[in-house]
């Protein structure tokens, strides 16, 4: 039986048509003035106010039965333990294991790989401390000074949205990060760049990636400028990452400097693996291991906690109860702090990537919305850019407000009247988090008495009724990082057993690869043009290769 004719599901259908899509939040909170209490969980240095959304107790009852309807509990362990969640590739996703630490109560297939997940840690490690102490060189003997990550997708947004929140903490290299396959990228980084004392990782899980081999070319050739022997290139200036050791040694990768991961790590969550090694390049590898904590806290609050106080648990069935029964498809990411400006394009990835799909795991087509489409943007820039929509426009909005509650980096200036400065900014911002969720919430009702005759016009009318999350850190650290993440990452699979659909796979993606592959073919051979469509043979005759 699909998941729209279960009995919670016709249960929720009715509460929804019954007058809850109807009812505005400004309602609900004057009927009940605790409602912010009840409708929080705070979990360490992480805290949620889901209060701001359409749902009361009576909804969040029916929410429950559906999620034990559909197995959830059961559908953690499975998840958790090593199963293979991944019906369609036949392998379990297994990224929490990277995570796992020594209090970590894993069993199954999670518990058998800990040993080769410790035993790349280790070489992961040597490498770092190697790079970060100034003991790697490159061809002429000095110090490695930048090192340049070569990736897309999980790859590349990954690290990059990592080492931007911890950007404040020092470190004794320069990152850079390439993965447009235009050239572009590669072309401007490369100019400000010293063949000496770069370093650059070639970052890709199957090895065949031509976005990432085709700049990984590029930097050889660059390197080629200076360094004849090709040898002496791939032994000090390039390092390799991926779950293919016989094709990176292949490429001219030596072993010594290969750090590999497993199938079992999906691309979208391999910055907890070898992946990150950008990140422990940041902020050394105990900042890694703090990061994977924060993550495995979250883990073992996935596993234990009711659902009733489960944080990825509550956020997924919420935005189930919008996206099927309030008919809200869209959802923005609103971080109030530029250190997490490439957050929403992560989530972006992570949350389309894994539920955009139509069809369950049976290979039957659904009948119901699955996946939202989410898009962000740093709250202060996005206020003057989408808020209009959000607040005037004519669709509803989910929204995720995330912000730190404290800034400890200010006082690394010596100049008092400076750090002051910042600390009045960081507040400003706060307040614009806080002003901002409460306006999307009350709409009009939120205008204060004294300035409600200056907004008597159409044009000034504010709904509201819009529903949001506010979630806050204690502080952007590699621990609540990693909070955060792994709790996007549950939510996202808590949504994929209510839909009934495999979150782990991402044939849309492969097969752009595959069509690209065979355009370019057609770029080189015009006598192959004339098997496409008439639109892609048009454009392929205005393009003329050498």
């Amino acid at each position: 039986m699909a998941v729209d004719q279960s009995k919670a599901w016709q249960k929720l259908d009715k509460l929804a048509k019954n007058g809850a899509a109807d009812k505005h939040l400004k309602t609900w909170f004057e009927q009940d003035p605790n409602r912010a209490q009840r409708y929080a969980i705070e979990l360490d240095e992480l805290f949620l106010d889901y209060s701001k959304n359409r749902v009361d107790d009576e909804i969040l009852s029916a929410l429950f039965e559906l999620a034990t309807e559909q197995a959830l509990p059961d559908w953690i362990d499975r998840l958790l333990s090593g199963e293979k969640v991944n019906d369609t590739e036949d392998r379990p996703a297994l990224h929490s294991a990277l995570r796992a630490g020594s209090d970590s109560p894993i069993k199954g297939f999670a518990a058998s790989v800990q040993s080769d997940v410790k035993s790349q840690f280790s070489k992961m490690a040597a490498i770092v401390n190697k790079v970060r102490s100034g003991h790697w060189r490159g061809y002429s003997g000095k110090p490695i000074t930048d090192v340049v990550n070569i990736g897309v997708g999980g790859s590349d947004l990954g690290p990059l949205m990592v080492t931007q929140a911890l950007q404040t903490q020092t470190s004794p290299i320069n990152l850079h990060f390439i993965s447009s396959i235009d050239g572009t990228q590669t072309s401007n980084l490369l100019k400000s760049l010293n063949q000496e004392t770069t370093l650059f990782v070639l970052a890709s899980k199957s090895f065949t990636t031509i976005d990432t081999l085709s700049n990984a070319e590029t930097a050889k050739d660059w390197l080629e400028e200076r360094v004849p022997s090709i040898k002496t290139i791939m032994a000090q200036h390039f390092i390799g990452v991926s779950t293919k050791p016989y094709m990176m040694t292949t490429w001219g990768i030596p072993p010594e400097n290969q750090l590999l991961f497993w199938d079992w790590v999906g691309g979208r969550y391999s910055l907890w693996s070898s992946i990150g090694f950008p990140i422990a390049l940041k902020v050394g590898m105990e900042g890694f291991y703090e990061m994977l904590e924060g993550a495995s806290l979250m883990d073992q609050h996935f596993a234990q906690a009711p659902m009733e106080q489960n944080i990825p648990v509550v956020m997924g069935l919420i935005d189930v109860w919008h996206i099927n029964f309030l008919g809200i498809q869209a959802k923005a990411v609103l971080p109030y702090d530029a250190r997490l400006r490439y957050l929403p394009s992560y989530l972006e990835q992570l949350v389309m990537e894994s539920n955009g799909k139509s069809v369950n795991r049976q290979g039957e087509p659904v009948s119901y919305k699955t996946c939202p489409i989410l898009w962000g943007e740093v709250g202060p820039n996005a206020q003057h850019a989408f808020y209009q929509l959000l607040h005037q426009g004519t669709q509803a909005v989910m929204s995720d407000f995330i912000a730190p509650v404290e800034r400890d980096d200010f006082d690394r200036y010596s100049d008092t009247h400076r750090s002051e400065s910042l600390r009045y900014q960081h507040r400003l911002a706060l307040a614009n988090c806080f002003a901002q969720s409460r306006v999307l919430m009350l709409g009009d009702a939120a205008i204060p008495e004294n300035l409600k005759s200056s907004f008597d016009s159409p044009f000034k009318h504010y709904a509201g009724n819009q529903p949001s999350n506010t979630l806050l850190l204690k502080s952007i650290s590699a621990k609540t990082l990693g909070m955060l993440v792994a709790l996007y990452e549950h939510k996202t699979f808590v949504e994929s057993v209510i839909w009934e659909i495999n979150p782990f796979d991402q044939w849309g993606v492969e097969l752009g690869k595959l069509i690209a592959k065979d355009t370019y073919q057609a770029m080189l051979d015009s006598g192959q043009a004339g098997r496409f469509d008439g639109s892609t043979v048009q454009l392929l005759n205005r393009v003329k290769l050498s």
